[in-house]
């Protein structure tokens, strides 16, 4: 397979942590967006957002991704890449796109951080608003949705390998 791997979900899915392990697993190299926003711009997440506003951020993002050129590569994207039509169709062409579906208290429980991680989420929004706008994206552009409430880091690696090796 030389296809890319491309991880979505709200932020604290996991995508980043399983993409690591997966692609060592795979031989494959590891992706992750965000990075690549902060290495492009040197600023944070949150500098980021804050200097261009969240539309701003969001079309540097959709820009970065949209010209993704890779191959063998598990792609950690950020929670709101789904914004991006161009980004997505990008990801897509270059890859199969698993969604790690968490209920929503899974990701309140692990998102205690979210002023400081740089979530891209409108002025005056909740998480729970968060959450409502975007799984329906999520769930729009993935080819598998993995329902990885309870799943360990390892366990959500395997049953990845399973849905994509069969």
């Amino acid at each position: 397979m030389t296809k890319n791997i491309v991880l979505i979900g709200m932020p604290a899915s996991g995508k980043s942590t399983v993409g690591v392990i997966l692609a060592k697993v795979m031989k494959y190299r590891f992706i992750d967006t965000d990075l690549l926003l902060q290495d492009q711009t040197d600023q944070t997440l949150v500098e980021i957002i804050k200097e261009r506003g969240l539309e701003g951020f969001l079309e540097l993002e959709n820009h970065t991704v949209a010209l993704l050129n890779i191959q063998r590569s598990v792609i950690a994207t950020g929670g709101s890449v789904i914004y991006g039509e161009e980004a997505m169709k990008n990801l897509k062409t270059q890859g199969v796109i698993i969604y790690l579906k968490h209920r929503y208290e899974v990701i309140q429980s692990r998102l205690t951080n979210i002023t400081t991680r740089g979530v891209a989420m409108k002025e005056g929004s909740t998480l729970l608003d968060l959450f409502h706008e975007r799984v329906p994206l999520y769930e729009k552009y993935a080819d598998f949705t993995l329902e990885a409430d309870g799943l360990t880091t390892e366990q959500t690696v395997e049953k990845i390998r399973e849905l994509i090796l069969t």
